[in-house]
């Protein structure tokens, strides 16, 4: 009997890496382990679709029922379980259900697939109407807030705070985004790119401030009443929603042995998605790997697409590690704003980032990525049919030439 495959993190990422164990041939015990008590449901949904106005309350966005869960994937599933500890040499992952009862589970492959946790403010858990949106539950409490009419209230101009923005805006809630940085998203997409994104605030009523800094929250009775900011004044508040980034959940692999990202903790994998303990392998958020198509550089990404990818390569790799391939694809996200959506390729740091069009509204808004003499990178605002060619054009190593000469510039 082959043995148990064990995926802790019960996401995207930890549901594909089962689908992909199935798929490849593992026919032994497969446990999937996650820390909610939600089966695993889709993440992006929840800034976007989730939170629109309704008589009712949108569908949870569950990838299967837990029947087909079962029956399908032949799957013991732990939800309401954290894993609290790894023992490589025994191969042994401890974990903790809600009750406070620990067991031992023994596996011969093991794919780690826990992502991250989002950051929040001093003290936030003081007040009702903070919140982060990273869970279902995050949702719903923002959902009902924007239900009752909420003064709203963004920290970080960041992708997921800007479409709670927008699904705030489309209520035509009064909406204030505060950004500590001068240009938002510039780590994400660059500069330019960031004056971009923020027009589009603009052009949707969203009070967007940069170049401020949050000192604290104000409340009355244990509920939000505003955030304060450094120059002394207050932004009444009945909903904050911080969306300042994420960090790994890596705690529990303290002990553990595998090497953690000196910055952020995040998991470091080489290119096989490998953490370096014997038929363990990584997934989704929590991973650093060396990308191939960009000189092996360590990249850490929070995205849909990436998670999905991993999941079921790690799986296979661990499955067949003398034949484990690495990872490889070209990095993509999108998100939706107001009636936009924006999708970016491959990774923002560049040697010139060129803006081929800058004008919002009429579908042609275009920037390119250059490192050396290759394109590395490409953003688009309601460009939906070329960012994809794009793509490919980068995972070609096709040249900073090619890239121009296809958006019709020199």
């Amino acid at each position: 009997m082959q043995e148990r495959m064990v995926i802790v993190g019960a996401s995207l990422a930890g549901l594909r890496a089962a689908q992909a164990a199935r798929k490849a041939g593992h026919e032994g015990p497969l446990t999937l382990v996650g820390g909610e008590v939600h089966l695993p449901y889709d993440r992006p949904p929840l800034s976007k679709a989730y939170l629109e106005a309704g008589e009712q309350a949108p569908e949870t966005p569950t990838f299967r029922t837990e029947d087909e869960l079962r029956d399908e994937l032949d799957m013991e599933l732990m939800l309401g379980t954290w894993a609290t500890g790894l023992d490589g040499e025994r191969k042994i992952v401890t974990v903790c259900d809600s009750e406070g009862e620990t067991r031992e589970l023994e596996y011969g492959s093991l794919i780690i697939a826990t992502g991250a946790a989002a950051r929040t403010l001093p003290d936030a858990d003081k007040l009702s109407g903070v919140h982060t949106l990273r869970t279902l539950d995050d949702a719903k409490s923002i959902r009902d807030a924007l239900d009752a009419g909420a003064r709203t209230v963004v920290v970080g101009a960041g992708f997921i705070g800007s479409e709670v923005a927008s699904g705030a805006r489309k209520r035509g809630l009064d909406v204030t985004v505060l950004e500590a940085l001068p240009v938002p998203l510039v780590r994400s997409v660059g500069e330019a790119m960031g004056h971009a994104c923020a027009k589009l605030h603009e052009a949707h009523g969203t009070d967007l401030r940069t170049g401020v800094k949050v000192t604290g929250l104000q409340g009355e009775d244990g509920k939000v009443t505003g955030v304060s900011l450094d120059d002394g004044s207050t932004v009444p508040a009945d909903l904050v929603v911080v969306g300042t980034g994420v960090a790994p959940n890596t705690e529990w692999l303290a002990e553990s042995g595998i090497q953690l990202h000196e910055r952020d903790k995040g998991i470091v994998c080489d290119e096989t998605l490998c953490v370096g303990l014997d038929g363990v392998y990584a997934a989704g958020d929590v991973v650093h790997f060396p990308h191939p198509l960009f000189d092996g550089t360590l990249l850490r990404l929070e995205h849909w697409t990436n998670a999905a990818e991993q999941g079921t390569l790690a799986a296979k790799n661990a499955l067949n590690p003398a034949e484990a391939k690495p990872a490889k694809s070209v990095p993509y996200f999108w998100s939706d704003w107001y009636d936009s959506r924006i999708q970016f390729v491959g990774i923002p740091s560049a040697d010139e980032i060129r803006v081929v069009s800058e004008e919002l509204g009429e579908e042609n808004f275009l920037g390119l990525y250059r490192t050396g003499d290759r394109i590395t990178g490409c953003i688009t605002i309601d460009r939906p049919t070329q960012i994809m060619k794009y793509r490919r054009m980068i995972a070609q190593s096709k040249s900073w030439t090619d890239a121009l000469e296809f958006a019709g510039v020199s």
